[in-house]
């Protein structure tokens, strides 16, 4: 399976740097190329379901295009901050840029940290969470890993979108029903490991800590306007998660057994895509379905599965 599609994700901080130099209209280019030009070239560039030899050797690539995304995007963010401070955009400029550092944030950003929290290794766990501090959605660590892969398709998961359920009522449940659960979840994980209340392995407090050391330090260095725009763009990003989170299980059940437990996640249990390119720019999240039922296997080993239920069309095209 090639390689360097994986790296279109990187055409989404060029996009943003460009729209901030040019000012005005541009800097709404990156929404224009999510849901304008991306949709086109996924109708163009047609489908793929080719798979990685799951015996063969992993490339080092696979992990370092992940790894120097973070660097990537906390240097963009700066450079958005110093940028507006410089240049005192207009309101309609300002809501261009915070909806485009979003799209970095959101289809970048949270995708890459999805894919790594999920991995072994904790160096890599805590860039997860370093990506997700950046859009202060940090307690989706917990909730997705302990909660999510865990009830998907039942009422107990707070992003299963039910049948019938309008995204206007998915989102805002699937926001503040996630953070209580994730709570929830990380109350009992600490006490069957015997973690104190205060102690730092507490994710609970470890996130509300370096939520608000973050928070502070931008409003004290970049005063309100750096502050509006980190809340504005987090907000952007986080209603991309959303809206992916909403067609990826839309109206899909796993059944009780006689015993009163869930039945075996499948390959019914999610929705899939085939679009080539929206696929390498979301790191396989497409092949959804086989991610559910090896959680732990790395991206670019992901398996199509087709015998899953398929989306008509690719993620951008589905959310609009």
């Amino acid at each position: 399976m090639s390689r360097l599609p994986f790296l279109l994700v990187y055409t989404f901080p060029l996009l943003h740097l460009v729209g901030l130099e040019l000012h005005g209209v541009w800097t709404y280019l990156i929404l224009v190329d999510m849901f304008l030009v991306t949709p086109t070239l996924d109708v163009l560039g047609g489908h793929s379901t080719r798979e990685a030899d799951l015996d063969g050797p992993r490339y080092r690539f696979h992990d370092l295009v992940l790894e120097l995304w973070v660097p990537t995007q906390i240097a963009v963010f700066a450079w958005t901050i110093v940028s507006i401070l410089e240049h005192k955009p207009q309101t309609y400029e300002l809501v261009g840029i915070c909806i485009s550092m979003g799209g970095v944030a959101g289809a970048g950003g949270i995708t890459i940290a999805h894919e790594l929290m999920h991995r072994r290794g904790r160096v890599h766990r805590a860039l997860g969470e370093v990506l997700m501090s950046m859009v202060a959605y940090t307690h989706f660590c917990i909730e997705h890993v302990l909660g999510h892969h865990r009830f998907v398709g039942t009422r107990e998961d707070p992003v299963t979108a039910r049948r019938g359920e309008s995204v206007y009522a998915f989102v805002p449940r699937a926001v503040f029903t996630g953070i209580t659960s994730a709570w929830r979840l990380e109350h009992k994980r600490c006490e069957r490991a015997k973690i104190g209340t205060l102690s730092l392995r507490n994710r609970r407090l470890r996130y509300l800590l370096t939520q608000t050391a973050l928070i502070t330090s931008l409003h004290l260095l970049f005063g309100p306007l750096g502050t509006i725009f980190f809340f504005g763009q987090a907000a952007m990003a986080v209603l991309l998660l959303e809206l992916t989170d909403y067609i990826e299980h839309y109206g899909l059940t796993r059944s009780r057994l006689d015993n009163g437990s869930l039945e075996r996640v499948a390959e019914h249990h999610s929705w899939n895509s085939t679009h080539a390119l929206t696929s390498a720019y979301l790191f396989h999240l497409t092949r959804h379905s086989d991610h559910h039922m090896e959680a732990s296997r790395p991206y670019d080993q992901l398996r199509a599965r087709p015998d899953s239920p398929c989306l008509p069309a690719g993620y951008p095209t589905m959310m609009l």
